[in-house]
């Protein structure tokens, strides 16, 4: 079930979940196309994106990670397979099936969703994605779960973001980053942030072999999250028997640092897979 109010001018709708509610706003009309954002990050991200797509046919739904944004805070668990049963429920409330965009940590999530309710999925467009762990040290863990402590997590993000903008920023940059830390420093999503920083991407990868849908990978060519981000992107399309799109001048954000490379890459592959079901 859900409500539906007015934040921050604009209608936000609640999806109840067990241990809260998750928020996220839904426009237009036609096939279905979820748009999850990654750790850290709130629905916005897709402001360029979304817009773009619902105006070509489609309904748009922009969904917070629990934890972010105007989700709660709360639950018991964050990650991959928590969000991924996030947006299953998201899209049997709203009628699917549906394309996921996930990005990032959402990427992941979309993964699992695919490969546990296929019938649900039409397809998948996984940006910038994070669906396996990267090579790092025992140490260099630790020293991200010290960085990303709740007292000084919303600091320690304001600090790191720019460095995800590799390459082309939006002209609203500083304000976008403005309202995630806002976000962050409310009683209590610091704390979920931080629980979310500490994602392990094992259950995603174990379950790609079961992914049986199309997939569209979506790789900024300066994104500082992969040593090699042609090959990360590669390894997945070879993983999930999909395509590739790499967006030139864009970090781990191309849905927003390159806008329209973004959407011209992404409206032709929905207008393939989109009516599949």
């Amino acid at each position: 079930m859900n409500s539906n109010v007015k934040s921050h001018g604009r209608s936000t709708s609640y999806l109840t979940r067990p241990e809260g509610r998750i928020g996220y706003d839904v426009a237009g009309d036609g096939p279905l196309v979820v748009l999850v954002p990654g750790m850290g990050d709130l629905r916005s991200t897709y402001r360029f994106l979304a817009p773009a797509i619902r105006d070509r046919g489609y309904r748009v739904a922009s969904t917070d990670l629990r934890g972010h944004g105007d989700s709660d805070v709360g639950f018991a668990e964050y990650g991959d397979e928590a969000t991924a049963g996030d947006i299953i429920a998201l899209i049997l409330e709203l009628g699917g099936p549906a394309v996921i965009v996930g990005n990032s940590m959402g990427a992941g999530a979309a993964a699992i969703v695919a490969a546990q309710r296929p019938e649900l999925v039409a397809g998948l467009v996984l940006v910038g994605p994070f669906v396996r762990n990267g090579d790092t040290t025992a140490v260099q863990r630790l020293l991200l779960r010290v960085a990303m402590a709740t007292p000084w997590a919303a600091s320690a993000w304001k600090s790191y973001l720019p460095k995800l903008y590799v390459g082309r920023r939006p002209a609203d940059f500083d304000d976008h980053r403005r309202q995630v830390v806002a976000s962050l420093r409310r009683p209590g999503y610091a704390k979920a942030f931080s629980r979310t920083t500490r994602t392990d991407h094992d259950a995603a990868e174990a379950r790609l072999a079961d992914v049986d849908t199309p997939v569209l990978v979506v790789m900024g060519e300066c994104d500082p999250d992969f040593p090699d981000p042609r090959a990360e992107a590669d390894w997945i399309a070879e993983a999930l028997r999909g395509e590739v799109a790499m967006v030139p001048e864009a970090g781990h954000y191309p849905q927003s640092q390159q806008p329209e490379l973004t959407t011209g890459a992404i409206v032709p592959f929905l207008s393939r897979v989109a009516h599949r079901a």
